[in-house]
This record gives C-alpha cells, structure tokens and sequence, in this order.
C-alpha cells in the first residue's frame, strides 16, 4: 500500500556480518544464512523529489533521528510507471539523485546510523503499487532488474549495510523465477544483507524467503475497531499475529523484521495504520499508546529482527498532511516513547 504523503512538486500526482547487528549474512540458501543478533532500531527518512537528500534540513533530520536512540536510517529512492499495467519502471523528477543518495548515506555513516536501501516503485498520484500487473511480465521484470541492480551497485558503493529488493508489489511478488534470477542478480552485485518489505496481508504469499536473509513485513495490521490509548489493549490485539508470526519464523529458518511500521497521530490510527487520512483529530496519545503496545510486545523476542518506523518528518514545504497528524513522531509523545525504549 501507498502511505507516502504526495510532495509538493509532483506533476503527475564484506562487511555485513562484523559491520551489521540487526540483520543476517549474505548466503543464499535456508541452511546455511546467519541469523540478525539483535534488534534494528530504525526510522525511515523518505524522498520525494530528486534533491531532497541535499535539503539543507537532511543534517538535522539525521542528527534527530539518532537522538530518538535509532541506529538506523533507511532511504527510499523510488522509480514510477504510467499504468499499473505498464512493462516498465522509469526515474522522474521526484526520484532521488544519485548523488544526493550516495551524499546522504556518507553522512548517516558519518554519525554512526546504519543504513538501509530500500527502492520503491510506484504509481502516479495515490496509485497503490500492489496493484501493478503488467501486461508483459517477463518485460516488466527485465525493467525491474535494470532498476534494483542500479541501487545494489550503489549500495554496494556506498557501503549501505542492507538492501530490499523491493516493497509491497503484491501483483507480482508470486513470481519465483522473475524473483530468483532478480535476487541473483542483486546478490553477484551487493554483499550485504537482503530482505523484501512484503506487506502485511502479502508475507504469506511471497515464496522465494529461501532466497534472502531476512524476512520482511511492513507491519500496518489494524488493532483495534475504535479508536483506543490503551496500551494493553494494543498488546493483546498483537498477540495473535504474534503467535503466526513465530510460526513463520520458524517454518522459514528467517527472522523477521518489521520494515516498515507507522500511526499517524490522529485519532483512530490504531484502526488502519496504512492510512495517512483516518481522520483530521489530533491523536498524538494514540500514537504513542501503539509504538509502545508495538515495542513492548516484540522486544526482545528472539525471531524478531526489530523495525523500521515509517517515517520521520517531511521535507520542509512538501507534505500534504500537517505534521501534526503526520506519521512523524518527531516533537511527539511517540518520539518520547522511542527515546525511553531505545535510550542508552
């Protein structure tokens, strides 16, 4: 699903074993891949236009993504296609330069944050990209290789310590062999570990796990009906996906991570967690109650690989939705939650 909010230029609408804690090792098959040891502490810093890396805002957001305790960051450079039918994917103007891509990860590194690449293709507008069906499957994933080996060659440059090889393209993650000759491609490129942001009512469906190091869910389940702070309403809502989740876990020899996870701070956030618009009530303590519930029932577990909140602030004068109902926790309860639960 599409969470982003849309910016305001849119037109159209090797190392990772010693350098990385919180992700697996770089084999490909179910026996013999090294398991993540610890937890990912980390927070999603988005693009939306091709020089928002180089926002004179990008140190900030940096240094204050790392003072929540986060010890990752995560950049999502995103390509698009017309139709959701299309054969091919294409960078825009609201695609990340690759030079401000490359810029951004030596300053993360620079402060100590670990890195995660995470290229995202999508639709125009609110198009919902796992929704994509193309006509020409065997074409699309030609174009899509040509797209995800272009940032494992980045990544690789840069020294990113994680790669996805994609996010939540439901419409065609059933395909073994396009996925397992693409996941071989990014492999003879990129040393580091890989996963794929499947999302939540998709993870079950994707068979190629057996292919990468980590199993990876953006974890946008609904909790609850009503709108609630209760905190432990929140926890036993997650236990029964907990339950699932560990059995998964298992089955697959993979931990898992949460890739993404987000609440805008509006009332009913813990209703539909996907949604940028539930909506347009403060629900700052809502918010928070649900990266707590989230936090206190995953720490620690030893299948979980940690998460990666979706997402800290929009670049200055692009979003849509007033940072005050945003998924930023930043200036937030939830950022006070994130500094008492990852703190030193």
């Amino acid at each position: 699903m599409r969470r982003t909010t849309v910016s305001r230029r849119v037109v159209t609408a090797a190392a990772a074993a010693a350098l990385l804690a919180a992700a697996g090792c770089t084999t490909t098959g179910a026996s013999d891949h090294k398991k993540p040891v610890a937890g990912m502490r980390g927070i999603t810093l988005p693009s939306w236009y091709r020089t928002d890396y180089d926002s004179p805002a990008a140190p900030r957001y940096l240094r204050d993504i790392k003072a929540t305790g986060a010890r990752w960051v995560t950049f999502t450079p995103t390509w698009y296609q017309r139709h959701r039918s299309d054969s091919e994917m294409h960078p825009t103007e609201e695609t990340a330069s690759d030079a401000s891509l490359r810029r951004i990860v030596r300053r993360a590194h620079r402060l100590g944050l670990q890195v995660m690449i995470k290229p995202h293709v999508d639709l125009p507008g609110d198009g919902d990209r796992a929704e994509i069906r193309p006509r020409d499957r065997a074409a699309w994933f030609t174009s899509y290789r040509r797209f995800i080996t272009h940032y494992a060659d980045l990544a690789a440059d840069t020294g990113a310590e994680q790669f996805a090889v994609g996010t939540e393209l439901a419409g065609v993650s059933g395909d073994r062999d396009g996925w397992t000759r693409t996941i071989a491609d990014v492999r003879d490129r990129y040393d580091g570990t890989l996963t794929y942001a499947a999302n939540y009512d998709e993870y079950t469906k994707v068979p190629f796990w057996n292919r990468l190091d980590v199993i990876g869910i953006d974890a946008y389940w609904p909790l609850t009906d009503k709108p609630t702070t209760d905190v432990g309403q929140l926890r036993r809502a997650w236990r029964p996906i907990t339950e699932k989740l560990a059995a998964f876990a298992e089955q697959h020899d993979r931990r898992v991570l949460f890739t993404e996870a987000g609440y805008v701070s509006q009332r009913g956030a813990t209703t539909a967690p996907y949604a940028w618009d539930i909506s347009g009530r403060s629900g700052d303590a809502e918010q928070a109650a649900a990266y707590r519930a989230l936090l206190d029932t995953f720490t620690g577990l030893r299948w979980w690989a940690g998460v990666c909140w979706w997402m800290w602030d929009d670049w200055p004068d692009s979003g849509e939705t007033p940072a005050k109902l945003a998924y930023t926790p930043h200036g937030k309860a939830a950022e006070g939650v994130l500094k008492d639960a990852w703190g030193d």
